[in-house]
């Protein structure tokens, strides 16, 4: 899943979108697809999973308002499980991205493809429509090779210029596997209690793109203090709000 770099949005929404590219995976690339992504949501039915926040969602919903999702690349898979609304993802250009594209097809996301730097003009008209036509997008901003937890500015970007709300996601397992991946990817083991936190949205008001762009750091810090709010109520360190 990609973030892709948007920073320099005015520029390249006036050149032609790139045509997107074709993977092609090999049959035993595909029935490996299937049969892991089979696998992945049968392990999902099994977590224990609870949320908190979740009502300014809804309440965003109810008002026929878009939402821009956030969160780290390493925690995509109980996220997703978890949200199980129709929602659109921005995946990479590349070959992992077609996988990905196909595992998350199964908890019902969409996929539109691009990255920082491949398709990132292309990737960023099709999101900012999917806004305004009412749907929500997801975004990871470390995403598709990181580095880990850094913040690629598209999720910034697109709600400067939309007006749609960012709402960041984090998660813990209690138990759970982390691939040897740049993202230590997780994948909760089975039964594992997963605790999932919805922060408060907000909606980025610069006037420019570059203004916007400058609150990076910012918005970075708070997706990193929600990680931690998550961890702790997983933790039993604080209760969880209603």
């Amino acid at each position: 899943m990609s973030d892709g770099d948007f920073s320099n949005t005015d520029a390249a929404t006036s050149e032609a979108p790139a045509q997107p590219t074709v993977v092609r995976l090999d049959w035993k690339t595909r029935a490996a697809i299937v049969v892991g992504g089979f696998l992945i949501q049968t392990l999902a039915r099994t977590w224990r999973i609870r949320a908190e926040g979740r009502h300014a969602v809804d309440a965003l919903r109810r008002q026929g308002r878009s939402v821009i999702f956030t969160f780290w690349h390493g925690q995509m898979l109980p996220l997703v499980a978890e949200h199980h609304r129709p929602t659109t993802v921005l995946i990479s250009d590349h070959r992992d991205g077609e996988i990905i594209t196909q595992i998350v097809s199964g908890f019902g996301c969409r996929a539109v493809r691009g990255s920082s730097s491949k398709g990132a003009a292309r990737a960023l008209l099709k999101l900012s429509r999917t806004l305004k036509d009412g749907h929500d997008i997801a975004i990871t901003p470390d995403g598709p090779r990181g580095p880990r937890h850094s913040f690629a500015p598209g999720a910034v970007v697109l709600s400067q210029r939309t007006g749609a709300p960012i709402v960041f996601l984090a998660s813990y397992a209690t138990r759970v596997w982390r691939l040897n991946t740049w993202d230590k990817f997780e994948l909760p083991k089975p039964f594992a209690k997963v605790t999932v936190v919805y922060g408060d949205p907000f909606v980025v008001k610069a006037e420019r793109t570059r203004d916007a762009v400058t609150d990076v750091e910012t918005v970075r810090t708070a997706l990193i203090a929600l990680g931690e709010r998550a961890t702790a109520i997983g933790m039993g360190l604080i209760p969880m709000q209603p």
